[in-house]
């Protein structure tokens, strides 16, 4: 078998997210506060960044989240509304199963303890997988080589032998600068059509 680790990114593949649920909650707060929120967060994206490293702790970044939105909400309100952002990709999530029989699964995720917490950790589907992967634990992002040996590290496995599925090229890049495989995701249906040129297997043993 040509692969033994199928390895996920989370956000936008298993799980989209859209933004602008939470750029209107502030907008209503207050005119434009939303729109001057979601311009101070893209030019200092490296906050961002430094949060889903876990180089920032909570209680630093959400300081400097409420700066931006001039104190009118709570630290608790934030971490519910900016959580409230994804959707479920159900025919992706339902592959996961099919794969499991054949595959050691892992997760690989860019993301946040706040978006852990009040967003997703609730999802039935992450108990698929035998390990999940996620930026701020390791202290790394993608496409650091760091988190994608992290990954190794757990499976064990030739590097040749992990599959990595994730929507940004970049990152697909990252995992095939070490040695992985690697698919751009763009819909369930291009995914199908990948992973049949792949010859992975998706039905029952």
């Amino acid at each position: 078998m040509k692969y033994s680790v199928i390895v996920f990114d989370l956000g936008n593949v298993l799980i989209p997210f859209d933004y602008s649920k939470p750029i209107e909650y502030f907008n209503n707060i207050k005119p434009g506060l939303g729109d001057k929120f979601a311009r101070l967060y893209k030019e200092n994206y490296h906050i961002h960044r430094s949060f889903e490293k876990g180089e920032l702790t909570r209680s630093q970044y959400l300081s400097q989240m409420i700066e931006w939105l001039e104190g009118t909400v709570t630290a608790e309100e934030f971490c519910r509304i900016f959580s409230d952002i994804f959707t479920l990709n159900r025919d992706v999530i339902n592959l996961l199963p099919k794969l499991k029989e054949h595959y050691t699964l892992c997760l690989l995720s860019n993301t946040n303890e706040i978006h852990k917490e009040y967003g997703y950790q609730h999802y039935q589907f992450l108990n698929l997988f035998d390990k999940l992967f996620l930026s701020h634990e390791v202290g790394a992002i993608k496409p650091e080589e760091k988190i994608y040996r992290a990954v190794e590290e757990f499976t064990n496995k030739p590097s040749h032998e992990h599959l990595f599925i994730d929507d940004i090229q970049e990152y697909v890049d990252g995992a095939k600068a070490c040695g992985w495989d690697g698919i751009r995701f763009k819909s369930y249906e291009e995914l199908l059509k990948e992973f049949d040129s792949r010859k992975v297997l998706l039905d029952h043993r």
